[in-house]
């Protein structure tokens, strides 16, 4: 009845999927349900009825964006058109202009970015040289936001970055604040250049408590994503199928806002 996109999916190379996916479930103290592979998450997404993924992954340490990048390229080209693929970029890099263009050169048509493992404030001096180039080439930034556990990701850190960067767009991870949902709806809707999606947040919330952060910062501002591998793609589809929205909204929501984020028709 509708047309899916993953607007959130973490993928690795098989040798390592495993245990990369498990130590992401550790960090936030649970389970990554699946295994991290490119084939399981085709696999889950034909299942849940996806017929496209925004995929990424993150560097936590500079010696990692080059490699990353390049396997995400790969995967996205032997897709047969199934995936987008957004490079990850880290402001401890010697050559962070380096990075961009190669990123760019890659066919990688957005910035991952995950402050609390990547070890960095959002408003952090050492991250405006990435704000800038993404907003002047117009890459959309996806952005772990909040965590109650840390200040890094919050409200506080990304509202003056969305203040300065107004051609900037950062999709925020998770309703645009993991674990401080209400919180973060409140503090950053409003904003032209910011959308969410709804990542890692409805296992926390009710079907009313979800649509009304959505109608918060309107359904042309949230892009559904699973944040594969944590979550099992068709769980996630039932988990939001519950929100009480229109077919049209949730058409919105589930492919319209990021198709056109990415420019796919």
């Amino acid at each position: 009845m509708y047309k899916i996109l993953d607007a959130h999916c973490h993928i690795y190379p098989s040798k390592i999927a495993r245990k990369a996916s498990d130590a992401t479930g550790r960090f936030y103290d649970t389970i990554s349900l699946m295994d991290g592979t490119v084939d399981t998450l085709v696999k889950e997404g034909k299942n849940a009825g996806i017929s496209h993924f925004i995929v990424q992954s993150v560097a936590t340490s500079p010696k990692q964006v080059s490699s990353i990048n390049r396997f995400i390229s790969e995967t996205v080209e032997n897709s047969g058109g199934t995936m987008t693929g957004f490079g990850t970029l880290h402001p401890d890099s010697e050559d962070i202009e380096g990075d961009f263009e190669e990123l760019k050169a890659l066919g990688l048509i957005g910035v991952k970015l995950h402050p609390d493992i990547q070890g960095f404030k959002i408003d952090d001096y050492r991250m405006l040289k990435i704000y800038e180039l993404c907003e002047h080439d117009k890459l959309p930034i996806l952005m772990h936001t909040g965590d109650s556990r840390f200040d890094l990701s919050n409200p506080n850190r990304l509202a003056p970055v969305l203040d300065i960067y107004k051609n900037l767009v950062i999709i925020g991870a998770h309703f645009g604040g993991y674990s401080i949902w209400d919180e973060a709806s409140h503090k950053l809707h409003g904003y032209e250049n910011f959308y969410v999606d709804t990542s890692s947040s409805l296992f926390a919330m009710s079907p009313d408590m979800a649509k009304k952060i959505i109608f918060m910062y309107g359904v042309e501002k949230v892009m559904f994503g699973t944040d594969y591998p944590m979550w099992n793609p068709s769980e996630e589809i039932e988990k939001f199928m519950k929100v009480p929205l229109t077919d049209s909204e949730r058409q919105t929501i589930l492919w319209d806002n990021a198709a056109k984020l990415i420019g796919l028709k």
